[in-house]
């Protein structure tokens, strides 16, 4: 007897224990993942490194934390790892102020975080999505707490390290945590620039695919797919880099390609959101009742963009709004030029509020094109598209980089696609459900 119940109290312990730690193998029947017996739970705030091995899958129950906000904690996330976010209970994955994530995925062995429905019955929502909150300067206040109850982040450092993302999938995600509160597929909150962004997909998200929240973080090779709201959104100061965007809508829900914003409360807070990106392509769809604008400058934003293809967008390719976003027209600080815009419902939006597209995109900028031919190779597929530029995108006038260290200077294209390498092939999804 006396045996039978020191093994009672010793099960107990163990479970007690592996419920602090937060990470436990449980048999509960996710209806996703592939091995379910073998499936590893992670929930809470985890305060200890942690490591999920690329053979393993991992189930995330509620918001799941790295981090107390104060004391680095690092997840390390091995190529090949399948990550779930469990549509039940809320999941996200945080990664707070001051710990990292190491997630180094391959072109053949992505790091994949996806919905713990079924294939075929998953869809925008299921989860979360991935937070990343960082020490960057903000314009909004010292600091900031996250959309969804994800944590402080912002501060003065404009280098601040939150790790490493690289070949990672972010799909199905998204959720609504209460009205008018949706995550983004990924969020970058302010992320400074000595974090590595590099290959990374939202696939079929709810709300915004990727947003910046102020930071400086740089981001290069950004594959943006069925996204329901804005495909690439930045507001509250972001003054980062970025190269090689696309995105591609899909008819059923969708709405601006760039939505690029200062502050919405004070248009000329400080620092202003001010972004170079070069080489992005951003396709509308014009046969379903969805998709807006393609590139919306607003609310005081600064910013210089060149290579880009603008098409298929259903109100207008490029729209211009508020006082101070046209004052930075005036003095120079807002640039977009060697672009081509193509089969939107108007490639420029008309003059009702006292500022000029049309004249802005043709005249104050000197390289512009409204095509009269596809410049995308097959744009409007989206089971296996080929967005790779032709016609004009070839030989239209292109904006060379600086050569700072971050920009790729030999690219002779326009657009976020090389024509002799597909650097979306063999790692992303445009699995419907």
């Amino acid at each position: 007897m006396k045996v039978l119940r020191s093994l009672m109290i010793f099960l107990a312990l163990t479970a007690l224990l592996t419920g602090l730690i937060g990470c436990s193998d449980d048999d509960d029947d996710p209806t996703g993942p592939d091995n379910n017996d073998e499936i590893t739970v992670i929930s809470g705030t985890i305060t200890d490194d942690m490591t999920l091995e690329g053979d393993q899958e991992y189930l995330l129950r509620g918001g799941v934390f790295i981090g107390d906000g104060h004391n680095e904690t690092v997840l390390t996330i091995e190529a090949g790892c399948k990550i779930y976010g469990e549509s039940s209970t809320n999941a996200m994955l945080v990664i707070s102020k001051n710990s990292k994530i190491m997630a180094e995925g391959t072109a053949s062995d992505p790091i994949i975080m996806t919905s713990d429905k079924a294939t075929g019955n998953r869809g925008r929502s299921d989860w979360g999505g991935l937070i990343i909150n960082g020490n960057a300067p903000l314009n909004t206040a010292d600091s900031a707490w996250g959309e969804g109850g994800t944590g402080y982040y912002g501060g003065d450092d404009p280098h601040d390290n939150s790790g490493i993302l690289k070949y990672v999938r972010v799909e199905f995600a998204g959720r609504e945590i209460s009205p008018d509160n949706e995550l983004n597929g990924i969020a970058f909150q302010g992320v400074g620039d000595a974090t590595e962004v590099d290959y990374i997909q939202v696939h079929m998200n709810k709300d915004d695919g990727v947003e910046m929240f102020g930071g400086t973080v740089n981001v290069k090779h950004v594959y943006l797919t069925g996204i329901a709201d804005d495909s690439f959104d930045y507001t509250d100061g972001w003054t980062g880099k970025a190269q090689f965007i696309v995105a591609q809508q899909y008819g059923d829900d969708a709405d601006q390609g760039f939505e690029m914003d200062n502050n919405g409360e004070d248009n000329t807070a400080t620092p202003y959101s001010n972004p170079t990106i070069y080489n992005f392509t951003l396709i509308g769809a014009p046969d379903g009742p969805e998709s807006d604008i393609g590139v919306l400058l607003r609310e005081g934003t600064k910013g210089h963009y060149y290579n880009g293809i603008i098409m298929g967008f259903h109100e207008h390719g490029l729209d211009i709004d508020h006082d101070e976003t046209f004052n930075h027209v005036t003095d120079g600080d807002l640039v977009l030029d060697n672009c081509i815009f193509f089969n939107n419902g108007d490639n420029f939006m008309d003059d009702d509020d006292g500022f000029d597209e049309a004249n802005f995109a043709t005249s104050t900028m000197s390289h512009n094109l409204e095509a009269t031919s596809c410049p995308v190779v097959d744009a409007f597929n989206t089971t296996s598209p080929n967005l790779a530029p032709q016609n004009c995108a070839l030989s239209h006038d292109v904006a060379t980089p600086p050569n700072d260290g971050f920009f790729d200077t030999t690219v002779d294209y326009i657009g976020g696609i090389d024509p002799s390498d597909d650097w979306t092939q063999g790692w992303t999804t445009h699995a419907a459900n």
